[in-house]
């Protein structure tokens, strides 16, 4: 298991190849020695224009609200897709 954590499979990964629950795996990886890395939160599609309307001036709770997303979701798409937010106030 070292080996294939250590080849960038993610926790999740490992859990459905072995049967054993994700918290046993990550445990068992830590007690060897591996460092883990944070877990990534999976992100839904981009919904179309997202970016573009951000950059038109949008804020992101318009953007949240149009989109029926939350607004730390809304933020880390943006952030994702290598948008540079600005500074709270600022359109």
């Amino acid at each position: 298991m070292d080996q294939l954590s250590a080849a960038g499979e993610i926790l999740e990964i490992l859990a459905a190849r072995y049967p054993y629950r994700y918290c046993k795996i990550g445990a068992a990886l830590i007690d060897v020695g591996v460092t883990l890395r944070p877990p990534r939160r999976l992100l839904p599609p981009t919904p179309p224009g997202l970016v573009n309307a951000y950059l038109d001036g949008r804020s992101i709770r318009q953007l949240a609200a149009t989109h029926g997303m939350p607004y730390n979701q809304t933020r880390s798409i943006l952030l994702a897709k290598g948008v540079e937010l600005r500074s709270r106030g600022q359109s």
